[in-house]
């Protein structure tokens, strides 16, 4: 069954804690979105991230290099941490110190990056996110020409979870659903809505129906 994940997005800690009380009441998963001013825009740093215990908290990391966040991300132990493929290191340094030390590793493919460029990665990860949207901002169109990868992904591991990130909204949460997206990671659908919970609601709602 596909789950609904809110992310927060957020330059700095004011914003930050805004966004996570605007969730953190009905959230049961999330998605927190972190970039380094290099392969993104620059948002919170890692010093700042924090999350209620009752809630299971999954790092999008929007990293260059991940090997030097690699300390404070185990530190802060969240479920999941989710590398970009196109960052600009071996990667499967990381993912092993990862999974020593108990945190499940998602593989993030961009927009134009093909599958098969991830193969070996995709085989040591638990998820792979495939993002439509624009780095370091919420919003976007949800691309869903890019559904085609689930298949691919599914080849090369097929009890993988697979994320979306970018677009989602009450308009696609089905087609995403019966694409086989297992998580569906919203921001702005759900942050700038005026009612949140309302909004998180529906998508539930849309997806379990």
């Amino acid at each position: 069954m596909s789950v609904i994940c809110p992310t927060v997005l957020a330059a700095t800690l004011e914003d930050y804690n805004d966004q996570l009380a605007a969730i953190e009441s009905f959230a049961e998963r999330i998605q927190i979105d972190l970039g380094d001013g290099q392969f993104t825009t620059a948002t919170l740093a890692l010093d700042d991230v924090h999350w209620p215990s009752s809630i299971t908290a999954d790092i999008h990391l929007m990293y260059s290099r991940v090997s030097d966040a690699l300390p404070k991300l185990i530190a802060l132990q969240p479920s999941m941490v989710i590398l970009h493929a196109e960052t600009d290191e071996y990667l499967e340094t990381a993912i092993n110190h990862l999974h020593d030390h108990g945190i499940a590793v998602g593989i993030a493919l961009l927009q134009a990056t093909e599958v098969s460029t991830a193969e070996q990665l995709i085989k040591k990860a638990e998820h792979v996110l495939i993002f439509s949207g624009s780095l370091g901002s919420f919003g976007g169109k949800a691309d869903l020409g890019l559904l085609r990868k689930v298949a691919e992904i599914r080849a090369i591991n097929p009890d993988i979870e697979i994320g979306w990130d970018g677009g989602a909204n009450a308009e696609n949460a089905r087609q995403l659903r019966d694409g086989g997206v297992d998580v569906l990671n919203v921001g702005g659908a759900i942050q700038k809505a005026n009612r949140p919970e309302n909004a998180y609601r529906e998508l539930v709602r849309l997806i379990e129906s």
